[in-house]
C-alpha cells in the first residue's frame, strides 16, 4: 500500500466570508480558487484558497458560518496550521503583517528552524516556517506578495492531544514515521520534501478540551493520488478498527473521513479531478460553482448568500 505523503487541504470555520477573502487573498496572497457551498448545508459558502491552480498541499478552505461563537483552542483539535515560506523571508512577513494590523507572536525555534506564529481574523493560529525546500507550488502572479517571499504550500499541522501514542499509531499506519521530540512536541513526517509532510503532536495531558467555533479547524485532509490508493487506505483503516465513512464525491476530489483516537477529524482526499473541472484555470474562484445535484437551485442558493467582492490588491514592496 502506498504511504500518504502529506496534506491535501485544511478546512476551518469563519464567521465573515468577506473578511476571510480579504485576509487570505489580499494579505496572505492565496488565490481564491473556488467559491462554492457546503454540500451538506448549501446555505453557507465553502471557500477555497491555494496557489495559482489549487495544488494539493496548498489548499485551505473555510465554511462561512456567521452565527457560531468564536472557538477556543484546546485538546482534541488542530491547534495550528503552518505554511512554508522561503528561508530569509520572516523579516519581510513581520513588517508586512504588522502594517496590515496583524498581531504577531515572537519567532520561535523548532527543530532548528524559525517559525513565526500569528492568528487570522477569526483567531485561527497560523505559522510561517522558514524553509529551504524548493517550492512545489504554482506562484500566483496576481497576488500581493513577491515570489521571493510568497507562501509555498503547507509545512505542517500541530495537533493538541491528551495522549500521543494512539494517534501516533494511526499516523504510522498511514505511512508517517517519528522524526523526534522537542519538549512536549512530537514530530511525524510523511514523504520527504513533500508539501505538508509534517504532523506535530503537542502533548497536553489533562489540559482543557477545545471548544469548537469560528477560528477552529474542522478537519485536516491527507492526499492520495487517486481512487485506488484511497480505497486501499480505507480498507487498512477499517481493519485497524477505525470508523471510516464511505467514499464521498466532493466534485474536486473524493473523500473519506474518520475521527482519530484523540478526537481530530481526518480526511483522505484524492488529488483528482482538481479545481479546473468546472471552470478554466484563468477564471478560478470568480463565480459561484455548485455540484450537479444542486444546479437546479443555483439561482435561489446564490440569492441566499451574502455578496462577495474580490477587492483590488495592493502589491507589497
Amino acid at each position: 500500500m502506498e504511504s500518504i505523503k502529506g496534506l491535501h487541504h485544511v478546512t476551518a470555520i469563519t464567521r465573515n466570508a468577506q473578511q476571510n477573502v480579504d485576509f487570505y487573498r489580499n494579505v496572505l496572497g492565496q488565490r481564491l480558487v473556488k467559491r462554492t457551498v457546503n454540500f451538506d448545508a448549501p446555505d453557507t459558502y465553502h471557500l477555497y484558497f491555494a496557489d495559482e491552480i489549487g495544488t494539493p498541499g496548498s489548499v485551505i478552505t473555510f465554511f462561512a458560518w456567521g452565527n457560531v461563537p468564536r472557538g477556543v483552542r484546546g485538546n482534541g483539535e488542530t491547534g495550528a496550521t503552518a505554511y512554508n515560506v522561503p528561508e530569509g523571508s520572516l523579516g519581510f512577513w513581520q513588517d508586512f503583517l504588522k502594517k496590515k494590523g496583524v498581531t504577531l507572536q515572537p519567532i520561535e525555534k523548532r527543530f532548528e528552524v524559525d517559525v513565526l506564529p500569528f492568528d487570522d481574523p477569526d483567531g485561527m493560529r497560523l505559522e510561517l516556517v522558514a524553509s529551504t525546500m524548493a517550492p512545489a507550488v504554482e506562484f500566483w502572479e496576481g497576488g500581493p506578495i513577491p515570489q521571493v517571499h510568497a507562501l509555498a504550500g503547507f509545512h505542517s499541522v500541530t495537533l493538541w492531544l491528551d495522549d500521543v501514542t494512539p494517534t501516533a499509531d494511526v499516523l504510522n499506519r498511514m505511512g508517517y514515521t517519528s522524526a523526534g521530540q522537542e519538549g512536549n512536541r512530537h514530530r511525524f513526517v510523511g514523504g520527504p520534501g513533500a508539501l505538508g509532510s509534517v504532523v506535530d503532536i503537542l502533548h497536553r495531558p489533562g489540559e482543557r478540551e477545545a471548544a469548537f467555533g469560528a477560528g477552529s479547524v474542522h478537519h485536516i485532509a491527507f492526499r492520495v493520488p487517486g481512487d485506488e490508493q484511497q480505497l486501499e487506505q480505507r480498507t487498512a483503516l477499517i481493519h485497524a478498527g477505525l470508523g471510516v465513512t464511505p467514499v464521498l464525491d466532493r466534485s474536486y476530489f473524493h473523500s473519506i473521513y474518520f475521527r482519530e483516537p484523540g478526537g481530530v477529524l481526518f480526511e483522505i482526499a484524492t488529488n483528482t479531478p482538481g479545481f479546473a473541472i468546472d471552470e478554466p484555470e484563468a477564471a478560478l474562484g470568480e463565480t459561484l460553482k455548485l455540484p450537479e445535484w444542486l444546479q437546479p437551485e443555483h439561482d435561489a442558493i446564490e440569492a441566499s448568500l451574502p455578496s462577495l467582492a474580490l477587492k483590488p490588491i495592493e502589491k507589497a514592496a
